[in-house]
């Protein structure tokens, strides 16, 4: 809620304005600054903006950033360095323990387009703290022997990230890391769906189950498997088809009890819909429906009523879904 992250943007200016005087937190109630609100283009409440070196051109945008300990951490990495450099294993180690998640580059050299691409994307995960390391020890000691950005989860490797040199872009690898904050398949709740939003992959694919039926468990172990591969271009949804405070969901995708177990794929930009074509939802269904979107090749889905019997006994003929497509092209 606004009423929150007010209280935790107030909670960050407390606790900078002794270690960073120089960085001023301030608040605007846009409903009474129209012209305010026209200059910066503000869609959407609340927002975020960090204006560098006394210029009101071109803030830079804070998005997704709700705790108070994440902005810190998020204007600290805009100021200064955005990753801490790792000389010795001991201290690699130290990062790795010190919190749920770590990501550490390991990295042939201490600059190249790799290591450019690794600090930018630091700046932009503020939740987790970024290590990175050119000593040839530390990286022999993980078995590493390009440059590689290595994901850890509760002290332990879960991801190995290859980065080739100019091959990389900090979007699809800021996407990628920030998924490990949430669970592989996440299912949706009150709580966890700010969550969804935060994390910036605007592919979702949503499966539509009851959770105690008999199948559950096979059809969760099957798209959990799919989720693995897809990680960082489709974000892996659950929804409990049983709870009745979903229901706002099931209307929005115009899912009927009759329809599940369904899977969908929203863009949420385009807010374009997209129907799994196969029924049983099995890991090699789910790959290829999934794919096939990304490809670009998978069919827009328009849930549709019946066509009247009457829709073209009067000059304004009737459209549904179902006949919009032949009628009209």
């Amino acid at each position: 809620s606004s009423q929150n992250l007010s209280e935790e943007f107030a909670e960050a200016a407390r606790q900078l304005k002794k270690e960073a005087p120089r960085i001023q937190f301030g608040k605007i109630d846009v409903t009474h600054q129209h012209d305010l609100r026209k200059e910066f283009n503000i869609q959407t409440f609340p927002t975020v903006k960090f204006f560098v070196n006394g210029s009101r051109k071109d803030p830079i945008d804070c998005k997704g950033v709700r705790q108070a300990s994440a902005f810190i951490t998020w204007v600290k990495r805009r100021t200064g360095p955005s990753t801490v450099l790792i000389n010795s294993t001991d201290q690699a180690e130290a990062i790795i323990k010190a919190d749920d998640l770590a990501v550490i580059g390991f990295f042939r050299e201490h600059h190249n387009d790799s290591v450019e691409v690794f600090c930018e994307t630091a700046r932009d995960v503020p939740e987790m703290p970024f290590g990175m390391t050119a000593s040839e020890d530390v990286c022999a000691n993980y078995g590493i022997q390009k440059n590689t950005i290595v994901v850890f989860k509760k002290g332990k490797p879960v991801h190995h990230e290859v980065l080739e040199d100019g091959r990389q872009d900090k979007l699809s690898l800021t996407r990628l890391i920030k998924t490990f904050t949430l669970d592989l398949v996440t299912e949706y709740n009150i709580e966890t769906s700010v969550k969804i939003f935060d994390v910036p992959v605007e592919n979702h694919i949503l499966l539509f189950t009851p959770m105690n039926s008999d199948t559950f468990n096979v059809i969760y172990e099957n798209y959990k498997s799919a989720a693995a591969e897809f990680r960082g271009k489709i974000l892996f949804v659950l929804v409990d088809t049983n709870e009745a405070r979903n229901g706002r969901v099931f209307e929005y995708f115009r899912i009927r009890d009759i329809d599940v177990p369904a899977v969908r794929i929203l863009n949420l930009t385009s807010d374009a819909k997209y129907k799994m074509p196969a029924d049983e939802v099995t890991v090699e269904n789910l790959k290829e429906f999934c794919q096939s979107y990304l490809n670009g090749k998978a069919k827009l889905h328009l849930p549709s009523e019946e066509i009247p019997e009457d829709w073209d006994k009067m000059p304004v003929k009737v459209l549904v879904g179902k006949n919009f497509n032949s009628i009209v092209f």
